[in-house]
């Protein structure tokens, strides 16, 4: 019996189906397969879900629809919820616009190891390319793809992953767009602070707890290899506001959040 984790791949998402749909055509392309793929919807309309619901007839694992209302950005929230439903042990989290490798979840169910979170890279497609992806043209992607930014990220090179140190703390080059955790570990610190809403700073306040409760980081780079879609700039009124929340848990050394995951976990089967 293989001692691999079951995946549960979760996808971030609002209002970008054209993306999306580059995303899950990836996770259809990989060498191994995750254990199933969980959209965490932050409350795009019918466009998304008619794509997901069409999707799901013919994809290869089981793709769970977690949606809730359009408030204002969530994310932390729309997360919490996708944790709890989620049925595998290990969560890799990545953004609705992230195109993955063929290799990129097999990479990953090589590189878990508990007592460990993930800090995963990737390469940035800039705009001219990503505008030709979605309009469906087949452009490969590799370290030679034009428009490429951040092009090191693009080379797979396992053999030089274990060579990679980078950064130990919950703030230095902190990418929520690609992530792994155990989900016990999530559970534990109680997942993703819902009193941070808006744009910053949700990913670095939940790395830092995980490393206040003795869950090291990892950096992974040359294995897990993925592409981010160029976007326009979020909406940033509301980094100092969540920075403040960020810094109370460096402060206090927190290891839980008050409103986290917790609430969802009792009924997790009626959250899709």
């Amino acid at each position: 019996m293989s001692d691999r984790p079951r995946i549960s791949l979760l996808v971030a998402t609002y209002n970008w189906p054209r993306a999306l749909a580059l995303v899950l055509e990836s996770v259809r392309n990989q060498r191994t397969m995750p254990f199933e793929v969980l959209i965490a919807d932050d409350g795009s309309r019918n466009e998304t879900r008619a794509l997901i619901d069409q999707t799901r007839a013919t994809f290869p694992v089981p793709l769970v629809h977690v949606w809730h209302e359009d408030t204002g950005f969530r994310l932390a929230a729309i997360r919490n919820k996708a944790i709890a439903a989620a049925r595998g042990e290990y969560v890799v989290q990545i953004d609705g616009d992230i195109i993955m490798h063929r290799a990129f979840i097999g990479a990953h169910a090589r590189f878990a190891r508990r007592g460990h979170w993930v800090q995963g890279s990737r390469a940035l497609i800039e705009r001219p390319t990503t505008e030709r992806l979605l309009t469906g043209e087949r452009i490969r992607l590799w370290p030679f793809t034009r428009h490429l930014n951040i092009r090191q990220n693009a080379l797979y090179a396992p053999w030089l992953t274990p060579l990679v140190k980078g950064p130990t703390d919950g703030l230095k080059r902190i990418r929520g767009a690609h992530m792994a955790f155990w989900r016990d570990d999530l559970v534990r610190v109680n997942g993703y602070d819902e009193t941070i809403e808006g744009w910053g700073r949700e990913d670095s306040e939940l790395a830092t707890r995980l490393i206040n409760a003795g869950v090291s980081r990892r950096n992974f780079k040359f294995s897990a290899v993925c592409y981010h879609l160029w976007h326009k700039q979020a909406n940033f009124d509301a980094v100092e506001r969540n920075h403040d929340v960020f810094m109370r848990t460096v402060r206090e050394r927190r290891t839980r959040c008050e409103r986290g995951v917790d609430q969802y976990l009792s009924s997790a089967q009626h959250v899709a």
